[in-house]
């Protein structure tokens, strides 16, 4: 399934929810939700490939493994949290939303511990002492 078909399925939704919005509100937010899963597991199954690439390029750049699967769960934690976080706005909820994101940003914030002390680490090695 192609960009050009995940568009279509979206305008389509639009049009629906649109028309059902004030016929029937719940069932418009829940073709919503609907429509959100199944565009996410369509895309979700193009990330093997780019998993796969980032892997091989960590491998040959002779990046530490655990690096690279730290910054993928940060790429993975800040997909989930804009998902998350947009549904909840769809749904009116703009204070829930905003608990999501501040929820994502701490989630990646303590993965990133390892990686921000090395890289203070490898800035301390460079500094003379005196």
């Amino acid at each position: 399934m192609d960009i050009t078909q995940i568009v279509i399925i979206g305008i389509i939704t639009s049009i629906l929810y649109l028309t059902l919005k004030d016929l029937n509100a719940s069932f418009a937010f829940f073709l919503i939700i609907v429509t959100s899963i199944m565009i996410f597991f369509i895309v979700i199954q193009h990330i093997g490939t780019i998993i796969e690439l980032i892997t091989s390029l960590g491998e040959r750049a002779h990046v530490d493994r655990l690096y690279m699967e730290t910054i993928l769960k940060i790429i993975g934690i800040a997909y989930i949290t804009e998902i998350g976080s947009n549904i909840t706005k769809d749904a009116g909820l703009g204070s829930v939303a905003a608990k999501i994101e501040l929820a994502g940003k701490i989630f990646i914030l303590i993965l990133a511990i390892p990686i921000i002390t090395s890289v203070i680490e490898a800035i301390l090695n460079f500094l003379p002492f005196t």
